[in-house]
């Protein structure tokens, strides 16, 4: 593992998202050494067991640092501003977590807010159980189990990413685990998708809006989607 390309190019890419966002950089700017130490040992595990257990779908360094970490902390500013506007410390989940993205990254970078990683497969959940204590991270746990079976009404927000494409059987599912007031926050990709795939769910939504939250070092459309249910 070339662990000084990795923290290169992360501590670049981190660089780069603070002086992008000013709440980005109230967030990391001070525990800008705790952030990349966490997330180089993160990385590490990854690569160790990705072998065995198709956690993502590279082998390549830079790709994993850029495509995965860099990918899931791009839209922290918009999150950090959710979080307040939760007016207090929500509950977190990330459903379908797999390798604990962007889930895992997150709790890294807000460490007041309460992470749950939802994941069905048991051997991703084997390895989210033991890669938190490895990284020290006690505001976040695991729960192995289906979205539809999980407990309903707890969350504020719930994040996924490189999920399947929302259709109203899914939908329903993500708002049922929704505290009241709660919102879904989708990592997707290019505008016009977006707009496809919310008009064949727009009548179960409240209200959505995509904003965009490039990704250092890559050159392609990366939206944030809140999804707000009906009232």
């Amino acid at each position: 593992m070339d662990t000084s390309l990795q923290k290169g190019v992360l501590e670049e890419g981190l660089a780069l998202l603070c002086r992008g966002d000013p709440d980005v950089e109230a967030l990391l700017g001070s525990n800008i050494d705790r952030a990349l130490r966490l997330l180089t040992k993160y990385i590490y595990e990854i690569e160790l067991y990705n072998p065995t257990l198709g956690l993502v779908g590279t082998t390549e360094h830079r790709e994993l640092v850029i495509r995965h970490i860099l990918d899931s902390l791009s839209p922290l500013g918009i999150l950090q501003r959710l979080v307040r506007e939760q007016g207090g410390v929500p509950c977190i989940a990330d459903v379908g977590s797999g390798a604990g993205l962007p889930g895992i990254p997150l709790a890294i970078a807000l460490p007041d807010c309460s992470f749950t990683l939802v994941e069905r497969k048991t051997r991703r959940a084997e390895f989210l159980r033991n890669v938190l204590p490895a990284l020290g991270l006690s505001n976040a746990k695991v729960e192995e189990r289906e979205m539809e079976k999980a407990p309903r009404f707890r969350f504020g927000i719930i994040t996924f990413r490189a999920f399947r494409p929302l259709d109203p059987a899914i939908l329903k599912g993500l708002f049922r685990l929704l505290a009241p007031g709660g919102v879904l926050a989708a990592y997707k990709g290019r505008q016009e998708k977006i707009a496809v795939e919310m008009g064949a769910i727009g009548e179960l939504v409240g209200s959505w809006e995509a904003i965009p939250c490039p990704v250092p070092f890559l050159d392609e459309e990366r939206h944030l989607v809140i999804i707000r249910p009906r009232v």
